[in-house]
């Protein structure tokens, strides 16, 4: 009776599709067939919090749904009580008073140390001007964690040989230094050279194109993706998987997440929280593989 007056009320006032009416009939039936075989004393009226709260666990338990589609059938029951408390049938939504599942965030993309430690010290990429540049930007993602945009505005003057650091500029504008080990400062210091040798004259950007102007996001992008495919197979092949990959490999040899946070140049924890799961679901492989139990 009351799903049946819902659904008119969502036809007549909300003029809603009739596909849009129809979810919410299965979703609200799909309720309906859990409460009543729970217990035939519950009805409509005596819903409470609860009983929503017990078969969203049910629903998440039974494996077969996502998160995105639980929270639909939750979101439907949250328009009828408010249907319900609107025509007077309840006085409150209990279905306001229970949290959704979460939806899971997808792990990043990131490439195997092995992998990138086969680009850079196996792969021939040329002692031209372009050679230098291409693994040079490899080198640079991998080993600073720069973004994208932090890269291709890189300038001489950011680069600190003494110190070995780089000044990097970041989302609204804050800058942070990145430190840098001798293996990148010589491939700086032999690519700066062959580009002063290249082009006679330029401007101060750190990365030109082959035409000695500034390199492009678009160029960068091309760079970085040609060169991943030599060594992974992964879906995607960006700067910003090399940036997913510089935070994994710390995190893997042991850095702090605070320290991590700091170079990366993250305004919270919480995202750079996210590198602990990719390495958690390292472990669990590794332990899959290597216990003897792992699978019994």
């Amino acid at each position: 009776m009351f799903i049946k007056a819902f659904l008119e009320y969502l036809r007549s006032e909300k003029n809603c599709s009739e596909r849009t009416i129809a979810s919410y009939g299965s979703d609200l039936e799909d309720f309906e067939r859990f409460f009543q075989g729970l217990n035939d004393d519950i009805t409509w009226l005596s819903v409470d919090a609860d009983i929503i709260r017990l078969w969203v666990v049910t629903l998440m338990d039974d494996g077969k749904l996502k998160s995105t589609s639980v929270n639909r059938k939750l979101s439907s029951l949250r328009s009828f009580f408010r249907y319900m408390k609107l025509t007077g049938e309840v006085t409150s939504n209990p279905a306001l008073r229970v949290t959704g599942p979460r939806k899971p965030h997808p792990l990043p993309y990131f490439v195997k140390e092995g992998e990138i430690d086969r680009l850079l010290d196996d792969i021939a990429f040329g002692d031209d001007h372009k050679g230098l540049r291409d693994h040079l930007i490899i080198q640079l993602f991998y080993e600073t964690g720069m973004r994208l945009s932090e890269l291709v505005n890189l300038c001489d003057r950011d680069v600190d040989y003494t110190s070995c650091r780089i000044k990097v500029t970041g989302k609204g504008d804050k800058q942070r230094y990145i430190p840098f080990g001798e293996g990148l400062k010589s491939a700086l210091t032999e690519y700066v050279s062959k580009r002063d040798a290249t082009f006679a004259t330029h401007g101060d950007s750190l990365l030109l194109n082959d035409k000695g102007e500034p390199i492009s996001r678009w160029a960068v992008e091309r760079i970085v993706k040609k060169n991943l495919s030599k060594v992974t197979s992964i879906s995607k092949r960006s700067p910003h998987v090399l940036r997913h990959t510089f935070a994994t490999s710390m995190l893997n040899h042991h850095a702090d997440l605070l320290s991590i946070k700091e170079l990366l140049g993250h305004a919270s924890l919480q995202t750079t929280e996210i590198y602990t799961h990719t390495s958690f679901e390292e472990l669990k492989s590794v332990y899959k593989k290597s216990h003897p139990r792992s699978i019994k």
